[in-house]
């Protein structure tokens, strides 16, 4: 019986799904008339509690990265230049003349080495040198300084080095040797060095 139960359905969806239908006239819904009569409805309310937010600090232990740098003021001994300057000049005065630049990855010695005075000027000219001790990408600023006794004259910097890529070292000009600025140096007398 089962079998002859599949059979008959096996060839009625054999039927069904081989034959071809085409459309030959349009058909149309009913139309219906239906009068209905409505009342004044409201749309319903709903009361929304949205989030409350509330501004302010809260004191919490986290990972910050930080750079700590000590000054501190301490004897030390600094080269002191007491110049021989024109006797019509009454505006000499001890000052310190110092020269810093930022470095970074390595360890780095700068030294000023000779000083020009030059009409109104000083040339400063300093050298900084790559050591091997490196820093891990930590950057520090290495100095020095001389004293002199001198008039208020403007000073201008030049570093014998490679210009280390940091904004504050935007304060010099770096120089490969000291032939680059010898046309400045010219006539102008050595004070220390």
């Amino acid at each position: 019986m089962k079998k002859i139960i599949m059979t008959f359905l096996g060839c009625t969806l054999l039927i069904l799904t081989s034959c071809d239908i085409d459309k030959t006239k349009d058909g149309e819904m009913p139309t219906v008339d239906v009068n209905i009569e409505t009342e004044k409805g409201s749309l319903p309310e709903f009361d929304v509690d949205w989030v409350d937010i509330n501004l302010g600090t809260k004191t919490k232990k986290i990972m910050v990265p930080t750079v700590e740098v000590v000054m501190e003021e301490k004897e030390v001994e600094v080269p002191f230049i007491d110049a021989e300057w024109p006797d019509d000049r009454d505006d000499i005065v001890e000052q310190i003349i110092s020269v810093e630049a930022e470095v970074v990855d390595n360890k780095y010695d700068l030294e000023i080495e000779e000083v020009y005075a030059k009409g109104d000027k000083l040339m400063v000219i300093s050298r900084l040198e790559k050591e091997d001790v490196q820093l891990g990408g930590k950057s520090i600023r290495v100095s020095d300084q001389i004293v002199i006794n001198a008039p208020d004259l403007s000073v201008k910097h030049y570093i014998i080095g490679n210009k280390p890529k940091r904004n504050f070292n935007n304060n010099y000009s770096y120089i490969t040797n000291i032939d680059k600025i010898s046309n400045k140096l010219e006539n102008a007398k050595k004070i220390y060095g």
